[in-house]
């Protein structure tokens, strides 16, 4: 841009020729061309630029410059007398424009500014006639302007395009500065003059401008990193209008100059692996040379080249120098470059992850070794040994906090011990069947068949069991008071079965009633208990069923209450275990050992059946008889073992070798008393454990056993040739993980029921939980 016909302020002087070449006119009188004294010619503007001192941050993109060559240093010699052939051509223009006069142009007035034909040129964008630019060139005597402009340059090429800029604001600034050439006002720096057409030969021509560049701090190059870009553009409606404006010879469109473009875009490295690196480090030195040869090597606009000028290191601006060739449908066709075509993004694509070691390799810059067996067997060890302990830490303290398992009592004395004295040998009878048991110690033995068969008035025992069982009388209690109805009254007078001498209307106690059941055996007492406690004989004799199947009674069936009917039936083992439960109530044991009987409202005394309640030890329990039952008597005796009453059940069933239904009876009590007294004889004691016997140990689970002994001395009840069961256990308590020696932690015991003995066993030496050793091993 020009203001008053001057030149833009770091112009190159090709621009300026064409800008502000003088108008010639032909002499009238002497035929020789004239300059007009209107023409104007641009005058060199000194721009002084310092440089911003370079930072790290420029540095660490930058590639490292190239060492100088022989052909470089040669260029910058040739550079260095240019410009002192520059400085002498620049004042001798200086003196003759001071010697010239400052006369103004003919056909102007006073005040008119002498520049305003120059200006309009301009301003047009009109190219000057070529016959005054033959006119204007030097001779060929004196160097050029292009060649001292060309001797310059490789001083000030770099910084020609930087100041171009800032010499536009500096020719904006007012008009006929001291750098200002075509001024209206006609400054010391002004040219066009009348005298200017008459001088001489040697006419003062556009000069290269002078630049000052501020010397460079060396810079320690820092290590090459990638650095984020930003790219500053110039919009594009302000490269158009300041093309306009600088004249209609520059092209429309082009790549920005030097002065525009500040920066430059470096996209981002992506993260190549060393051996990539490895291969491309030869080619930077000579990608760094290329970068660094100045924009003029590749410039030809004038025809002069260089020596060793490379076309490959052409620069972007050689395209704006003025009087390139080219055409500006050249220019306008360039493309912008590829940094600031859009908005500035960077475009990375994420890299493949890399193996471990070659990613250590890459953090490092040391290559991976190359693989061998020990190596691979090293680094695989180095890999799964930590994992292996952490895994093994794991599982100790695992092991550590699990709970610990319950300890238990383990029995290691003899399970078993028998008697001595040989087999046992019981006076069984010859017919019938029956069974003598200890109880709480076992049976002594059985004979006959042990088939269902009837059992008589054997069966009131279970209509006594169900009475009491659903109405019972503890101590001194007689039970509620129970009146005689009209049947069982009637029934009393029945000659053909054995009952009790009671009338209607009377009233008895349940204690008195269950007495007149048992000892005299009336079946009309049996009967009416029945009707009293389930509405019904028949209802009562379902309960009778249910009790039995309750006690286990699985051969016995009851038809009756009283047993007179033959389909009641049973067996020697079933009535032992009705005798057990029976004999469990107080008042029952009471009634069944009385040898006779007095009833108030019954005259007489009556007397029991069972004759030898008087015997020594015997205990009851009913007798009974009929034709089908034949004799029979289920009986209970008492014997003293070590001091303690051991009762003994037993029952004779089916005695019929006699004519008489009494002699039937008398015999089965006869064969009962036999073996009651033989029972007697030989249920005896015996030293099954010792104190201080050790007879098992604590088993902790994992191992670990501690014994333990007996408290106490303990002695089983049996018979020549019992085997009785030991049976060591925690008592109902749980056996601790610790103890001291003596500590009681279970019991054992011999036995079974009320024939079963027991004593405490103790720990041995003290016991302790499990070891950390054996907590970490344990698997269970």
């Amino acid at each position: 841009m020009t203001h008053g016909g001057g030149t833009v302020a770091g112009e190159s002087p090709d621009r300026a020729e064409q800008q502000g070449s003088s108008q010639e006119t032909t002499d009238p009188g002497s035929g020789v061309p004239r300059r007009s004294a209107s023409v104007q010619v641009d005058q060199p503007t000194a721009v002084f630029k310092a440089l911003t001192p370079r930072t790290s941050e420029d540095d660490a993109g930058a590639e490292p410059a190239p060492e100088p060559t022989a052909e470089a240093e040669e260029r910058a010699e040739a550079g260095e007398a240019g410009s002192e052939r520059l400085k002498a051509a620049v004042a001798a223009w200086v003196a003759t424009a001071e010697g010239e006069g400052a006369e103004k142009p003919a056909g102007t007035t006073p005040g008119e500014p002498a520049a305003k034909p120059a200006e309009g040129t301009a301003a047009d964008g009109q190219a000057p006639a070529t016959g005054a630019e033959k006119a204007d060139e030097p001779s060929s005597d004196e160097p050029s302007s292009d060649e001292l402009v060309k001797a310059g340059e490789p001083a000030a090429a770099s910084a020609d395009a930087d100041a171009a800029d800032e010499a536009d604001d500096a020719g904006e600034g007012g008009e006929g500065g001291p750098g200002t050439s075509g001024s209206a006002e006609g400054g010391p720096g002004t040219s066009g003059s009348a005298e200017a057409a008459e001088a001489p030969a040697k006419e003062p021509v556009d000069q290269p401008t002078t630049m000052f560049r501020a010397v460079r701090p060396p810079v320690t190059p820092a290590p090459a990193v990638d650095q984020p870009t930003t790219a500053l553009k110039l919009p594009q409606d302000l490269r158009g209008a300041k093309g306009g404006a600088s004249g209609g010879d520059a092209p429309d469109a082009g790549p920005d100059s030097d002065s525009e473009r500040t920066s430059t875009f470096v996209p981002l490295r992506p993260d190549i692996p060393a051996e990539r690196k490895a291969e491309e480090s030869p080619k930077a030195p000579a990608a760094s040379k290329a970068a660094s040869t100045p924009s003029w090597a590749s410039q030809g606009s004038k025809g002069t080249t260089p020596p060793a000028a490379k076309p490959e290191a052409a620069t972007p601006a050689d395209a704006q120098a003025p009087g390139a060739a080219g055409t500006p449908a050249d220019s306008a066709a360039a493309a912008a470059p590829a940094s600031l075509s859009e908005p500035e993004r960077t475009r990375q694509q994420p890299m493949p992850p890399l193996p471990p070691l070659d990613l250590l390799a890459e953090l490092t810059n040391t290559p991976p070794p190359p693989p061998t067996v020990l190596r691979t067997t090293l680094r695989r060890v180095r890999i799964w040994t930590p994992l292996v302990l952490l895994l093994l830490v794991v599982f100790a303290i695992a092991q550590m906090v699990r709970p610990l398992p319950a300890p238990a009592l383990t029995l290691t004395a003899a399970p078993t011990f028998t008697f001595q004295g040989g087999e046992l040998r019981m006076p069984w009878p010859h017919e019938g069947q029956g069974a003598v048991e200890v109880e709480g110690v076992g049976s002594m033995g059985t004979y006959g068949p042990q088939k269902p068969a009837p059992i008589a008035s054997v069966a009131k025992t279970m209509t006594a069991y169900v009475i009491l069982r659903d109405h019972p009388i503890k101590g001194k209690q007689k039970g509620p008071e129970i009146a005689i109805d009209k049947k069982a009254g009637e029934q009393a007078k029945a000659a053909d079965e054995s009952t009790a001498q009671v009338e209607e209307g009377q009233t008895y106690s349940e204690k008195e009633l269950l007495q007149l059941l048992m000892i005299p055996s009336g079946n009309n007492v049996a009967r009416l208990l029945a009707r009293w406690d389930a509405g019904s004989e028949e209802a009562f004799v379902r309960k009778m069923n249910a009790a039995a199947k309750d006690l286990g009674m699985t051969q016995s069936t009851y038809t009756d209450p009283s047993g007179l009917s033959d389909s009641t039936v049973s067996t020697p083992v079933d009535q032992l275990k009705l005798a057990k439960a029976v004999m469990q109530y107080e008042v029952f044991r009471e009634i069944v050992n009385m040898p006779n009987l007095t009833v108030e409202g019954i005259p007489g005394r009556i007397e029991n059946n069972n004759n030898i309640l008087l015997e020594p030890g015997v205990s009851g329990i009913k007798t009974g008889s009929s034709t089908p039952a034949g004799g029979n008597l289920l009986w209970a005796a008492n014997t003293v073992v070590d001091g303690q009453n051991r009762r003994i059940l037993g029952i004779v069933m089916g005695a019929k070798d006699a004519k008489l239904l009494h002699d039937k009876l008398q015999l089965a009590i006869d064969n009962s008393l036999k073996l009651i007294q033989k029972a007697q004889a030989d249920v005896t004691s015996a030293p099954v454990i010792r104190k201080g016997q050790v007879l098992g140990h604590v088993d902790d689970g994992l191992g670990g056993r501690t014994p333990v002994v007996a408290t106490k001395e303990l002695k089983a009840v049996g018979w020549p040739g019992l085997r009785v069961k030991l049976e060591l256990t925690d008592g109902g308590k749980a056996v601790p993980h610790s103890g001291k020696a003596g500590d009681v932690v279970g019991q054992v015991s011999i036995g079974e029921g009320t024939g079963k003995v027991s004593a405490p066993v103790a720990l041995q030496r003290d016991l302790v939980e499990p070891g950390f050793d054996k907590k970490l091993t344990r698997l269970g």
